[in-house]
């Protein structure tokens, strides 16, 4: 199935996933880390992006992030990347890409998926088996949402503060979200939306980005169109026309549902 065209628009969040070369490492040690998180603040806050969540694992970045002005998000990708690029170029003496390609990205329904993109991007490190708790795994907004850990990078979304009215009780409502396992249908849907830049969200979503967009969020349907049905009468109904027969003169024939095309249109 095709990816539709990339959508960015402001005040609606994003699910943007960026893997490494070949599925290649990006990141070698705790400095890379470090630095991408600084290009991340500086490039957010020039492209004015509200970073909500992110993982950063060795061969993949994932970040939740809702663009304040447009294309806010592609220059913020486009400034993030060519500076990481830069650095782990100099650092390691080497040359060439370090991303497979332009970044992925989904548009999120906030009140109906949000959250669960937040615990999505940051249940992954558990996943990949790269720590055995949330808390052992460094390089997430994790422990900003539990409030183990101030973070200059996130700017909370307007649901996550709705958790609670002090930082304590957002955390220890955050942390709920996470004492069940993922549906793994969910998991599948998320992944795909990703996979084929579709819209995480139910239809009236879907009907309201298409309306301020001017272009259809929906992949169209496989195959040909359908061809309509030639009803050669409609029962109980007879009409008549007139035809020419071999002699040249004209007769009048029975002729059911002559006019159907007008009755269906």
């Amino acid at each position: 199935m095709p990816r539709l065209p990339r959508l960015n628009l402001i005040d609606i969040p994003q699910h943007i996933v960026q893997v490494g070369h070949n599925n290649l490492p990006c990141f070698f040690d705790d400095e890379d880390y470090q630095f991408y998180l600084i290009c991340l603040k500086n490039a957010a806050d020039q492209y004015r992006v509200d970073v909500h969540a992110y993982v950063l694992l060795p061969n993949m970045v994932q970040i939740i992030a809702m663009p304040r002005v447009p294309d806010g998000v592609p220059s913020m990708m486009q400034s993030l990347g060519r500076r990481y690029v830069q650095y782990v170029n100099h650092r390691y003496k080497r040359s060439g890409t370090l991303w497979r390609g332009r970044y992925k990205s989904s548009l999120i329904d906030s009140d109906a998926y949000l959250l669960t993109c937040y615990r999505y991007v940051e249940l992954r490190p558990l996943y990949l088996g790269l720590a055995d708790s949330l808390s052992d795994y460094r390089w997430s907004s994790f422990h900003h949402h539990v409030n183990t850990e101030e973070n200059e990078v996130i700017t909370d979304h307007r649901l996550y503060m709705a958790l609670g009215e002090t930082p304590r009780a957002r955390a220890q409502e955050y942390r709920k979200l996470f004492r069940y396992s993922f549906d793994r249908h969910l998991l599948e849907y998320i992944a795909e939306t990703i996979k084929l830049g579709h819209v995480l969200g139910g239809d009236a979503f879907k009907d309201k980005i298409e309306q301020i967009a001017n272009q259809r969020v929906r992949p169209l349907k496989r195959g040909r169109p359908r061809k309509s049905k030639k009803v050669d009468h409609l029962p109980g109904e007879t009409s008549s026309k007139k035809v020419e027969n071999a002699s040249g003169k004209t007769q009048q024939v029975n002729n059911n549902s002559a006019n159907l095309a007008t009755m269906e249109s």
